[in-house]
This record gives structure tokens, sequence and C-alpha cells, in this order.
């Protein structure tokens, strides 16, 4: 299928989109607190103008999100965030402007989540005994066809009185290192990012150092990644370290690769903030030059819709 360049519309030129640009939100769609139109809103009182909704493993929020964006005159670039295995961790890769209807990348994406919701479900068959919530505890009030896990599970917890917050049912109950933690099937990350390629999209590693560089990425790791297809790393992110930020920063140097910087909101389901990091104008030109599997989706106005 030959797809339509993002960088024109009917012929005519398309350009650069407003600034600045936070490209890594979440809804209630999957583990965020707000639904698509109110995290848009949002974004847009901290004076944010171009946006990307990367819920996990799911594209439901895509249309409530582009109509509320450009209504406000906001451009929206579509976008969702994987759960991908690296070498020794559960990584994240955000893919941003690759073809929704794209079999072998969205045959990925529905195991991903049919599996996601085995693996709560078998969560909180460990935890009834123990603490009390039962299914029906952790769908209460979740949005339709969303992404259910263990975020869900957590605010559950909260509800009954076991835990304070989200942040403290992970640190301890849900804990990879607690007995109730189910693994999750994911795609390796050379595989998600050669699916996310193939679908037209741009592949960017989200917040990959946040703990011992040697855990998650190496020079030859990183070679073999680019060569796949890898765009970019985000590396303006609250949970990479400074050693990491430093080392992503150099590795994109040398392959020529996209930066980002992003808040990863998920209103009051993490304590970060829209757009306490953001992604140059520069950027995100380069991700819309290169995906070409979507469009972005500009304001009626234009591109920098008059709000800009």
């Amino acid at each position: 299928m030959t797809r339509p360049s993002p960088r024109t519309r009917s012929g005519i030129a398309i350009q650069a989109p407003g600034t600045p640009a936070d490209l890594h939100l979440h809804s209630n769609h999957s583990d965020g607190t707000e639904r698509p139109a109110e995290v848009m809103r949002r974004a847009h009182d901290v004076g944010l103008r171009t946006v990307s909704l990367t819920d996990h493993d799911q594209i439901s929020g895509w249309e409530e999100a582009a109509i509320a964006a450009n209504s406000l005159g906001m451009t929206f670039l579509p976008g969702m965030e994987l759960s991908v295995r690296g070498a020794k961790d559960t990584l994240h890769l955000l893919a941003y402007l690759f073809d929704p209807d794209d079999a072998p990348l969205m045959d990925e994406v529905r195991r991903i989540r049919e599996d996601r919701l085995t693996r709560a479900r078998r969560i909180v068959s460990r935890l009834t005994p123990t603490y009390g919530i039962t299914w029906d505890d952790v769908t209460a009030g979740t949005a339709d066809g969303v992404t259910i896990g263990r975020p869900h599970i957590a605010d559950a917890l909260v509800s009954a009185g076991v835990v304070s917050s989200r942040a403290q049912a992970f640190d301890d109950i849900l804990d990879v290192r607690h007995d109730y933690y189910e693994p999750l099937y994911s795609p390796s990350v050379i595989t998600a990012v050669r699916l996310v390629v193939a679908a037209g999209g741009v592949p960017i590693l989200a917040h990959p150092i946040t703990g011992p560089v040697d855990r998650v990425l190496s020079t030859e790791r990183v070679a073999e990644l680019v060569e796949a297809g890898l765009a970019g790393f985000e590396v303006g992110h609250r949970d990479n370290t400074s050693e990491g930020r430093q080392i992503l920063s150099a590795y994109a140097r040398a392959h020529d690769l996209i930066v980002t910087g992003s808040s990863d909101y998920h209103g009051d389901g993490k304590p970060n903030r829209l757009a306490e990091n953001t992604t140059d104008a520069a950027m995100v030109e380069r991700i819309i030059a290169q995906g070409n599997g979507a469009t972005p989706r500009y304001p009626a106005a234009g591109p920098r819709g008059g709000a800009a």
C-alpha cells in the first residue's frame, strides 16, 4: 500500500507544527486517569501546542484526542507505547505515525493486550485471599475497552485502603520481586522496532536508562537497534538517570538519531507533570518527515492553528 506523505495534504506543503511539544501522554484508555479530551485540554492550558497520545498497546483514544487537540489549535501526532523485552529488562517503545491497519503490528499489539488482561486476572486471583480485592474492584470505573494492567490493580488496592497510592502499591505488593508479580508477554525490542518501521512508523525508545547502564544498552546493542530501524531516544524524562541522559545523547549524536523530551503524563496516576520535558521543533519535524503510516492531525486553521 502506498501511504501518503505526512508533509503534504492534498498536494499542499505542510508547515511546521506549533511548539512546545510533549509527545508522551496517557489517558484512561490505558493507565492514565483522564479522558483523552481532558488530557488535551490540560496540555493546552500549560502552553503545549503539539501533542501525542501514547496509551499502552492501545489506539482507541486517538480520535477523541485528535478532535479535542485540533479544536484547541494544537497539532496531534498519533502514537502508542509498547512494552518490549530488552536484554535484561522490560523496556518501552514509543511508536509514532504508524499505520493503524497494519496487520503484523496490530496483531502483535492485540497479543500483548490480551496477555496483559489475563496476567492482571492472575495477579488479582493471588491478591484476593490476602487483600480481598476482586476483579470487579479492578474494573470499576474503567473506560470501555481500556487496557487493564497493574496500575488499575494498584488503584483497587488504594480504594480498599491497603495502600495509600499507586506508587506504594508498585513499590511493595506489585513489585517484580514480590510473589504476586506475574510476567507480561512482550516482543523483543528488535522485533518491535522492525514491526513499527514496517508499518510506516517512527520508533523511539522511551526513558531507557533508569538504572545501571549495563543492564539496558551497550554500544553493540544500540548499533543493532539502529540497524533494525530505531529512530531515536526519549532523553528528556524524569526517570532517566543523569548519566543515562548523557550516554543517550552521545549515542544519538553518533548515529544521528532523533532526541525527544516528554512528561509521560498519567493524570493523577503519576507525579509527572505536563511539559516538564518537551521536544524541540526540529525533532518533531524529523518524526513527521520519517513517519509515513499515518498523518499528523492539524487544526483547521493550519498547522499553527492561530494558537501556537
